[in-house]
C-alpha cells in the first residue's frame, strides 16, 4: 500500500530542515562564545542548504494535490506531524534544557540527523517504487550533514 508521493516526502524534508535551522539559530541565541556561534551558524546555513536542494528536487517532480475539505488541509496534517515526530517542541525544549555546550548540542544535532534519515528509509516504504531514488537523495543529503556533525563532535572533544 503506498501512500504517500515522493513530492510530499519533500515537503516534509522541507519542514525537517526549517525545523533544524530554527533549532541551530535558537542555540546560537543561548552562547555568548564566538566559537560557538560560528559553529551554530554554520549548522544552521548546512540546514538552508538542504532546504534548498530539496525545493530543487521538488521542482523537479510532479506535485501530489490529494482531495481536501478545504485549500491546505492535507499539507497542514503533513506539516504538523513532522513538527510531533522528528522536531517535537515539548522534546526539544527538555532536550534543549541539557544542551550546555557546544558539544551537548552538537550530540543533540546528531540524534536529529539519525532520526530524520531512520524516517525517510521508513517513509519510503509508503511511496511508489519508481521514486525511491528521489527519496534517496534525500537520505544522502542527511547522512553528509550526520559525517560532519559526527566530525565536529570529534573535533571538540580533543579539544577539550
Amino acid at each position: 500500500m503506498k501512500i504517500f508521493a515522493a513530492s510530499e516526502v519533500f515537503q516534509f524534508a522541507i519542514r525537517i530542515e526549517e525545523n533544524g535551522e530554527k533549532f541551530y539559530r535558537r542555540v546560537n541565541s543561548m552562547t555568548k562564545d564566538a566559537e560557538e556561534k560560528v559553529i551554530f551558524n554554520y549548522l544552521a546555513d548546512e540546514e538552508l542548504n538542504h532546504k534548498r536542494v530539496f525545493e530543487d528536487l521538488l521542482t523537479k517532480i510532479e506535485k501530489y494535490e490529494p482531495a481536501e475539505s478545504y485549500p491546505g488541509e492535507y499539507f497542514a496534517y503533513l506539516r504538523a506531524y513532522v513538527d510531533n515526530i522528528i522536531f517535537n517542541k515539548e522534546v526539544q525544549d527538555e532536550e534543549l534544557a541539557e544542551v550546555k555546550d557546544t558539544l551537548s548540542a552538537v550530540k543533540f544535532a546528531v540524534q536529529r540527523e539519525l532520526d530524520s534519515i531512520l524516517y525517510y528509509h521508513e517513509v519510503k516504504k509508503f511511496v511508489p517504487e519508481g521514486e525511491h531514488h528521489l527519496i534517496n537523495k534525500i537520505v544522502d543529503e542527511e547522512r553528509e550533514h550526520f559525517v560532519k556533525l559526527l566530525g565536529l563532535e570529534k573535533s571538540i572533544k580533543e579539544k577539550g
